[in-house]
């Protein structure tokens, strides 16, 4: 990523993650958690009749997960039951700090990105420190390479 303009704030676009891994709504509770440890991710976006619907947590699969009884029951599970369906939602245009200020607002991860109703992306709490340090970077660089 370039740093930003000084001038200028960069919208959502310049700093997603874009074409992110995602889950069926129906697909079992196991299969996400495989997802999310394979790929190393925290939040996977949640679609179903090929439309976006909301978004899993790795936070709320292993709530779910661990409150299940006995194993029967957790092979049982699937991403519907643990999935938020209110999940956050922005176009690519939006700008970072609109979208920084709401997820802060809402004690949020992460935010959906569309561009014209389909899933482009995804905005998490990590790629907001990776732009903040990049930006740092870029106007203090002398101290850039001083990493405890």
């Amino acid at each position: 990523m370039r740093p930003p303009k000084p001038d200028k704030i960069p919208s959502l676009k310049s700093v997603m993650t874009p074409f992110p891994w995602f889950i069926h709504i129906g697909d079992r509770l196991g299969r996400a958690a495989e997802v999310m440890a394979e790929r190393d991710i925290r939040h996977l976006p949640v679609t179903g009749d090929g439309k976006l619907v909301g978004v899993l947590t790795e936070r709320d699969l292993q709530l779910v997960m661990g409150s299940a009884a006995s194993p029967e029951q957790r092979a049982s599970l699937t991403v519907r039951d643990a999935c938020i369906l209110d999940a956050y939602v922005v176009e690519t245009s939006e700008p970072l700090d609109r979208v920084l200020l709401t997820m802060a607002r809402r004690h949020i991860g992460s935010a959906l990105v569309v561009k014209n109703g389909k899933l482009a992306g995804i905005f998490t709490v990590t790629d907001a420190c990776r732009c903040f340090a990049e930006l740092l970077e870029s106007r203090f660089p002398e101290i850039g390479d001083d990493i405890a």
